[in-house]
């Protein structure tokens, strides 16, 4: 997947008509959390912040649903 920055991941929503507050309450986050990863005042290290900014195309990475089993090699 090819990364976005903030402003091409805003105008991709924008375009298809879809708000950022609509798009964080359909993947159960705080629209106040979105639009602090999108104003760059969130690192997007780990957590909710780390799963939006792949979600949105921010970054690249993997969400990791069970910490417990994060570094089993598979």
């Amino acid at each position: 997947m090819k990364l976005r920055t903030p402003d091409q991941a805003r105008e991709a929503l924008k375009a298809k008509g879809i708000s950022i507050t609509q798009w964080a309450i359909a993947n159960k986050f705080s629209p106040n959390l979105v639009f602090e990863v999108l104003g760059g005042r969130k690192k997007c290290v780990r957590g909710q912040a780390h799963e939006i900014a792949i979600k949105l195309g921010l970054k690249a990475g993997e969400i990791c649903t069970d910490p417990a089993k994060a570094l089993d090699v598979a």
